[in-house]
């Protein structure tokens, strides 16, 4: 008789299978659509069913809103692999995030590095349990590209600072219950030294939000102004002027993030876009010319899963992300256009039509916010030129 031993892992991805099999609604394993089938969290929050309220719910109570973060702050504690297993585990079924917001993708990491310790029992369980709504307080008017120019000021008033100044492209700021913001503290050193990492409360009447109303018909982003705004010194993060560092840690986080826009899930919706679009002939797509892009986009696109994949687990080996976010960031963005470009394409002259005769005319408006994508982030123009440097090695003037 052979008898197999099963190690502590393979009993963690049956356990895990076997949970989320069991817990995970069936409404809540379907490709996401549009922004409010994942829960956002915060303050004034509310659920798009109740499906979405028992899955964000159940996995909150497992500490698996954020599975990697230590339980003393509001996760489940999972070592590398374990956490490996659980993103597997979760894709095959095709569970949604339960909750998604800059707090779990962002933020948290960085309090996680760079965070004291006050700091981190203070806002990372709240982030956990989506009790809080985060925004990011990064781009000014005249600091988008060239971040480090930002004007921003925050004034020494003893126990507190006092933050004046504009932010604009603020991502949900009215949505927002607190912001994460670079301020400049020190005007009189060259200006990568003179900023400073801070959270702000966003509910103070000091502080005024004005939603930017894109092409698309949508209006996620805003200007947000701050007239002397009170930021204790308690919630300045990582020390006096040492917010480049954060800043720089913060950025790859977020690209990452935005280099995941290319996940298998939008992969499968583009096929099936295409069949209900086109039709098909022999089992095969009927236009001949778009079935090669399709499965062109296809082939990139898993390219880039895998690439993120081998990236994730050099990461977990010792090898920092770092400046390699900046291609995945600048890949995944190509793509993502490239995709809706697609689907213009496969809606011909109906797909342009920007009234309610055909999907709304959400697909046209959907391409044209995409272009979007090359700006949020960090411009297009920078992540080459950080690829050049950083990553290439080629040389400078």
């Amino acid at each position: 008789m052979v008898t197999t031993i099963q190690t502590d892992l393979e009993v963690f991805r049956i356990e895990t299978k076997a949970w989320l099999e069991a817990n995970c609604p069936e409404s809540m394993r379907t490709p996401v659509k549009k922004f409010d089938d994942i829960y956002g969290g915060g303050s004034e929050a509310t659920f798009d069913n109740e499906d979405q309220k028992i899955w964000f719910e159940r996995m909150r109570d497992k500490g698996w809103t954020a599975p990697a973060w230590p339980k003393a702050y509001g996760g489940a504690g999972l070592n590398k692999a374990e956490f490996k297993v659980f993103k597997e585990e979760m894709k095959k079924l095709g569970c949604r995030q339960p909750v998604w917001s800059f707090g779990l993708t962002m933020l948290g990491p960085a309090l996680l590095e760079f965070g004291n310790e006050a700091q981190k029992l203070e806002h990372l369980t709240k982030i956990s349990r989506g009790e809080v709504w985060w925004c990011q307080g990064y781009s000014e008017p005249g600091a988008g590209s060239d971040l480090a120019d930002l004007q921003t000021r925050a004034v020494d008033n003893g126990d507190h600072f006092l933050v004046s100044g504009q932010k604009v492209w603020t991502s949900y700021a009215d949505k927002a219950d607190w912001c994460f913001c670079l301020v400049r503290t020190n005007p009189d050193v060259p200006k990568h030294h003179g900023i400073s990492f801070v959270l702000i409360d966003m509910k103070q009447p000091t502080v005024q939000v004005q939603p930017i109303k894109l092409i698309s018909g949508s209006s996620p982003f805003c200007e947000t102004f701050f007239e002397e705004t009170k930021v204790s010194k308690e919630n300045l993060v990582g020390g006096l002027n040492n917010g480049w560092t954060i800043a720089k840690y913060l950025l790859t986080h977020e690209r990452s993030m935005i280099g995941g826009i290319s996940e298998a899930g939008q992969q499968k919706l583009l096929s099936q876009v295409a069949i209900e679009m086109v039709g098909l002939e022999n089992g095969k797509l009927a236009d001949p010319v778009l079935r090669t892009e399709v499965a062109k986009w296809l082939i990139n696109g898993a390219g880039i899963k895998w690439s993120m994949e081998r990236m994730t687990d050099e990461a977990k080996a010792g090898d920092p992300i770092g400046a390699k976010s900046s291609f995945f960031k600048y890949y995944a963005t190509e793509l993502n256009k490239d995709k809706f470009e697609l689907m213009l394409s496969m809606g011909g002259f109906e797909g342009l039509q920007w009234g309610e005769d055909y999907l709304d005319g959400k697909l046209a408006r959907d391409m044209c916010r995409t272009k979007g994508n090359s700006i949020e982030g960090g411009t297009t123009e920078v992540q080459l030129n950080i690829i050049a440097k950083r990553i290439l090695n080629l040389p400078t003037r």
